[in-house]
């Protein structure tokens, strides 16, 4: 399925309330423009980086807000640029890898996105983007003669008040014909009917008044010839109802003629808040993307357009192409460029001609890998070598799949937003393509060639000495798409050494792999070169240097590195020479070296102590290493984790330390009764947090010692529960009583305290219970473990009611009861 209409700056967002759709619907409905998230605001800058899964780069240009459209300069194929939605959002490259994000300024113009680029034939860029200013809105171009390392002041080709425009497309007449290097822009436009084109005859410094055509939505520009002028028509395609329509000029602009209907079609997708839509309702649309062949090969002045649809029947979005022999005269019937016969979803394509092979690339999402869930989606693209008669087997363009609902924007309209458009542009028997891809969760901006091929360099480092010579394997593995281009090697050296020299070359000449999968060694010799760490790039790319990929590697010239660290990275600290560290380092030294490395710590993080234990080489704590060869060291520590025993009258041990792991440790209170600023507290039983902590059973509080098995992984907090209580027992006498006995409390009747005097005839727990009158345990008054002897007890009932109550002694075996009674 499919879904997209692009709209405003951003995109817009039509209100339908209630109303069917239709493709030829009011645009003029349309009244906000996209929603963007609130990540955008805060986006950082971000160079490009280089994504390479099993070979395959595709270029992170990092988090914009999608549309992308990408351009190649027609006098340098490693000069391209592209652009995703909004005024920041624009890279450039002049190699064909690295990536430069920098953006002309926009001075006097709100930018409200939509952006697309082109060359002229000479290697300007033109970038494009609408504006809004106040109530007029409008397009504003920028120029850069340099490449895109310095623009032009930018000027608005058009402006139009009280009403929103909205999909402008650029294109340049990059032919030597009579109107070479014109400059056309479309669009549509919203407070008056129809669509408009303008178009600048002097390189974009000045543009011609609108001309209104009519039609919907979708408006495309592009150049070819006639059959026997270079860039004698240009062309203009958009929706209309339910077909594409075509106009075209042979006057350079002056004027424009319709030459009828291309096709029409169905939208793909479902209709969701108004549009087609895929997925979990994201838009999409069924406007035209057209290019025109301008080779001099049998297909010369071929005009195709390719949509998104849905045939007859159920819902199965797919893309297709229709092409014109005849400069838009007459048309072929619908092709389908997908080959997946899923009922996947394919949708958002677009197209482009090399200007030179004739060849056809198309790109779009696709959803054929998962014909079930029909959600992880990739890139797809195909290749025509024959005019567009035939299309090569599919095959993908991103790296990575990714599902295009976790990127999407929700809009006030209802539906989600991913962006209305992506780019691409050919550049020989390879297209540079652009894209938005959600495989982090986010509206990554990626770029990536195809056809292409998968590069690898092996190994990552060689070490050799001041005058010597080693070898890089450097290998194709396979290929995507129809590559049938060859792949050339070369090599740079990031630093010239200060003296002696660093030399390349391919073993027995060859440098160059035209099957694949193949390879070529690369040889570097030295000849006496300073110690030094140098920086390979070694480069791959195509007869005309694109594709183009890159891959750094290492060479140690009479120097080794060491690596250096804890397994406790980012916590525990080192030192080498003197010089702190926290994390692992590669340091280079000269063969030969003498190192100092020491261990610190302990260090303590919260509630973790680590402990150094040993040096991976089992050296010492400080000990010195001589650096003869790639050296690897850790220094070890061990983790100790905190017991925090809290006791609020004190009286405990063995809280407060750290602990191994896996080490036995004990801790508790000294004893079950404890005098606390002239009040006496009996221990009741622990409460533990943190896992592996201890928590008693009961409150009897006969658990005072506590031994820890199996050590602790984490810090543990132990509470020690105490209540006030009597003085509690003493032993009066050192006689041992011939038998138990439980005497009567004295005073009795007493107020609030009175003392219990029993004997003890055998070593074990004595226990002595109060209970009311009615035979409810009310208190207990001991609980003890006691050797043979004579003992008493003071009993504080401060906080019971007068009345009687009965006491009772148990003892092994023995029991006795006796009665109290409390006035108060």
């Amino acid at each position: 399925m499919k879904s997209f209409i692009k709209s405003f700056a951003l995109s817009i967002i039509l209100i339908m309330s209630g109303t069917s759709f239709a493709q030829n619907v009011d645009y003029s409905n349309f009244q906000s423009r996209v929603k963007m998230p609130s990540w955008y605001q805060s986006k950082l800058q971000i160079q490009s980086t280089v994504v390479t899964i099993n070979g395959f780069d595709n270029f992170l240009m990092g988090v914009n807000f999608g549309e992308p459209h990408v351009a190649t300069n027609p006098t340098d194929p490693l000069n391209s640029a592209a652009a995703w939605n909004i005024s920041d959002a624009f890279y450039y490259t002049k190699n064909g890898v690295d990536w430069t994000h920098s953006y002309p300024t926009f001075t006097g113009f709100a930018i409200i996105g939509d952006p697309v680029l082109t060359f002229d034939s000479l290697g300007r860029m033109y970038y494009l983007q609408m504006y809004q200013n106040g109530n007029t809105y409008g397009h504003v171009i920028a120029r850069s003669d340099t490449k895109g390392d310095t623009w032009l002041n930018p000027v608005s080709s058009d402006a139009f008040s009280g009403g929103l425009s909205d999909k402008p497309w650029i294109t340049a007449d990059q032919s030597a014909g009579p109107y070479s290097n014109y400059v056309y822009v479309g669009w549509r436009q919203f407070g008056s009917s129809g669509m408009r084109v303008v178009r600048s005859t002097d390189r974009g410094n000045n543009w011609s008044s609108p001309i209104t055509l009519s039609g919907d939505q979708g408006a495309y520009v592009s150049v070819g010839p006639s059959a026997t002028t270079s860039g004698a028509y240009a062309y203009f395609a958009c929706s209309s109802g339910g077909s594409v329509i075509l106009y075209r000029t042979s006057d350079g602009g002056t004027s424009w003629s319709l030459m009828g209907v291309v096709c029409t079609i169905t939208g793909p997708g479902n209709i969701c808040a108004g549009r087609y839509t895929v997925k979990n309702c994201l838009r999409t649309d069924n406007f035209p993307r057209m290019a025109v062949d301008n080779s001099f090969t049998s297909t010369r002045g071929n005009v195709y357009v390719t949509v998104a649809g849905n045939p007859p029947g159920p819902d199965n979005a797919d893309i297709y192409l229709i092409r014109s022999t005849n400069y838009g005269q007459t048309w072929s019937t619908q092709i389908r460029v997908n080959d997946d016969n899923t009922t996947a979803d394919q949708w958002m394509p677009c197209i482009t001609v090399d200007k030179k092979t004739g060849w056809v690339y198309l790109m779009w999402y696709d959803s054929r890998n998962d014909p079930t869930g029909n959600l992880q989606t990739e890139m797809y693209g195909s290749v025509s070598t024959d005019g567009g008669l035939t299309f090569t087997p599919n095959a993908k363009i991103s790296n990575a799949s990714f599902n295009p609902n976790n990127m999407a924007v929700g809009q006030p309209g209802g539906e989600n937003y991913i962006g209305d458009y992506i780019g691409n542009w050919a550049i020989g028997k390879t297209a540079i393509n652009a894209w938005t891809d959600a495989r982090a969760n986010n509206m990554g901006s990626y770029i990536g060639y195809y056809p292409d091929y998968a590069m690898q360099v092996n190994p990552p480092l060689r070490a050799i000495g001041t005058t010597d010579s080693t070898t890089f394997s450097c290998k194709v593995p396979a290929i995507v798409g129809p590559y049938n281009d060859k792949v050339k090697f070369s090599a740079t050296v990031d630093t010239l050494p200060t003296s002696g020299t660093i030399n390349f070359s391919f073993v027995n000449g060859r440098d160059t792999v035209t099957t694949f999968p193949d390879s070529v060694i690369l040889r570097v010799k030295t000849q006496g070169v300073p110690s030094k760490a140098y920086y390979l790039t070694i480069r791959g790319g195509g007869s005309n240097g694109a594709p183009a990929h890159t891959r750094h590697v290492q060479l140690y010239v009479g120097v080794s590195a060491l690596n250096v660290g804890t397994n406790r990275e980012g916590t525990c600290d080192f030192q080498v020479n003197g010089t702190t560290y926290n994390t692992r380092q590669l340091i280079i030294f000269p063969n030969g070296s003498n190192v100092n490395v020491k261990a610190l710590g302990p260090k303590v993080v919260g509630g973790t102590q680590y402990m150094y234990s040993n040096w991976s080489d089992n050296g010492d704590t400080a000990h010195n290493v001589t650096i003869n060869g790639a050296l690897t060291l850790t220094a070890n520590y061990k983790a100790q984790y905190k017991l925090i025993l809290n006791s609020s009258v004190g009286n405990s041990f063995g809280g407060n330390n750290f602990y191994d792991s896996a080490v036995t440790f004990t801790f508790g209170v000294n004893s079950r009764f404890f005098n606390y600023n002239s009040q006496w507290y009996q221990f009741k039983g622990w409460t533990g947090s943190g896992v592996g902590s201890y928590t008693s059973a009961d409150s009897s509080g006969l658990d005072t010692i506590v031994v820890k098995t199996g050590g602790i992984t984490n810090p543990i907090v132990e509470l020690a529960r105490w209540v006030q209580t009597v003085i509690g027992i003493q032993n009066i006498s050192t006689e041992i009583p011939k038998e138990y006995n439980l005497y009567q409390n004295y005073p009795n009747p007493f107020n609030p305290v009175t003392t219990i005097e029993f004997d003890i005839i055998k070593a074990g727990n004595a226990k002595i219970v109060l209970y009311d009158i009615l035979g409810k345990e009310v208190q207990t008054v001991v609980n003890e473990l006691v050797t043979p002897g004579k003992y008493k007890a003071q009993f504080d009932a401060s906080m019971l009611s007068s009345g009687v109550y009965f006491y009772k002694l148990t003892a092994n075996d023995f029991t006795s009861i006796k009665k109290l009674m409390l006035l108060k």
